[in-house]
């Protein structure tokens, strides 16, 4: 009986023993698996944070500098030759013969004063000139006939040198009255004011009637002397432009410049290069530069306001980097070159500042390649991930900066409140260069979760 009990019991007691090893080897198994995965979940993000602790940059080559610079600058427009016309004799105007806009020849007529006290000098001037005359003419006949008779014992030689002195006396008072009808009757020529050049009537500031001074001109309702008339030469115009310190490295005779003024849009005028200063305005710095222009047909009047589109030779062997690639530190100007995916700081020398860009002068070559927003914190030797540039940043610089070498603040302010680019348009990638869009940007810890 016994026996016979346990025979059946022992294959029921295999099989238990078959289910939980089973289990046990189940659950160790997906331990083994939750603890292998957790470590491959812990390594992995360790290796995205090492990797995102290194920084990401992008790398620039500088630049030739242009071949041409550039830059836009108030003008202002001159006559050729411009001439205030005052009075030099004092009374009242007889009449004016030129208006506003007229044009005149040199010695024409423009106004009349009538001076009769000059006129009444004049007179008594030329009467005097008479008399002295008449008296230097018996003194010399004197003194000759005195001289015939010196060989005699009629008179002495004393009185023969004293009538020759008195012909001498009468001989300066000659010259002296002729000298004093010289001087009014040059003041009865001033009497008629007339053009100094050929050109224009650009002002009439006197009328029939008006008193005008000897000492300034026409007197004013407020007591002050102003001009009679002013006469403005034009067949050529003067433009006289302030050039910042900055820019004025390359005023030469090379230079040009377009002009464009208010009252005619859409038009240009070129004008060539005339002088320079040489020296700066202490207040503004900057230095006047004077340009000239032909002015046949007179469409461009006297102290007008123009805009100055200057050209000037620029120098492609000296390199330019965007100013933001520019590091300022206690060292020096700096640029963060790399070099094996690591950072070398490089000591450059900075040259002209263009406003987006900058001249480097040293100690940096074509061939380099440097970080082109490098940060604050980045020291020499840190390990460092080239990435390509996010599309539409950094790619080229903005049209307006294209137009104008010379960006000023303006400019800057200008080209911040463009709209953004379509990116949709296919045509700037293109030009941009389509290989360099279409590769994806930089992946965010999100998207490589």
């Amino acid at each position: 009986m016994t026996s016979t009990s346990q025979q059946p019991s022992s294959p029921m007691r295999g099989k238990g023993r078959v289910w939980l090893y089973g289990l046990l080897a189940v659950l160790v198994g997906l331990v083994v698996i939750g603890l292998l995965q957790r470590a491959w979940h812990h390594a992995a993000l360790e290796r995205e944070a090492a990797d995102e602790a290194i920084t990401r940059v992008v790398l620039i080559k500088p630049q030739p500098g242009p071949a041409t610079r550039e830059v836009d600058l108030p003008a202002n427009l001159a006559a050729w030759y411009e001439a205030p016309i005052y009075a030099q004799v004092s009374g009242y105007v007889k009449m004016w013969y030129k208006d506003y806009g007229a044009h005149v020849k040199r010695g024409d007529l423009l106004a009349e004063v009538s001076t009769p006290s000059i006129d009444a000098q004049y007179a008594a001037a030329k009467a005097h000139y008479e008399v002295i005359n008449a008296r230097y003419k018996l003194a010399l006949i004197t003194t000759q006939r005195w001289t015939a008779l010196r060989s005699t014992q009629a008179v002495s030689r004393q009185e023969v040198d004293v009538q020759a002195a008195n012909a001498a006396a009468q001989r300066a008072e000659l010259d002296a009255a002729a000298h004093e009808v010289e001087r009014v009757e040059a003041l009865e020529n001033f009497k008629r004011i007339v053009a100094p050049f050929d050109g224009i009537v650009t002002s009439r500031l006197v009328n029939v009637g008006d008193y005008v001074n000897a000492t300034g001109g026409n007197m004013s309702a407020r007591g002050a002397m102003a001009e009679l008339f002013s006469v403005a030469d034009v067949h050529k115009i003067r433009v006289f432009v302030s050039v910042p310190q900055d820019f004025a490295s390359v005023i030469s005779p090379k230079i040009s410049a377009d002009l464009s003024v208010p009252q005619y849009p859409g038009r240009s005028f070129k004008a060539r290069f005339l002088a320079t200063a040489n020296a700066f305005n202490a207040a503004t710095r900057t230095v006047t530069t004077e340009l000239v222009l032909d002015n046949p047909d007179g469409l461009l009047w006297p102290n007008s306001y123009a805009t100055a589109h200057i050209h000037a030779p620029g120098d492609t062997n000296i390199l330019i980097v965007p100013t933001n690639a520019l590091i300022f530190r206690a060292q020096g100007m700096q640029v963060a070159k790399v070099v094996h995916n690591h950072i070398t700081l490089l000591n450059v020398q900075a040259g002209t500042n263009y406003g987006m860009t900058t001249q480097i002068l040293s100690g940096l070559s074509a061939e380099d390649e440097i970080v082109a927003n490098p940060t604050a914190d980045m020291l020499d030797g840190d390990e460092v991930k080239v990435v390509t540039p996010t599309r539409g940043y950094n790619d080229h610089k903005p049209k307006e900066a294209l137009a104008v070498k010379n960006v000023t603040s303006n400019d800057l302010r200008r080209v911040g409140a463009m709209p953004p680019p379509d990116e949709n348009n296919t045509d700037d990638a293109d030009k941009t260069g389509g290989a360099v869009h279409d590769k994806p940007a930089v992946p965010s810890q999100q998207e490589q979760h």
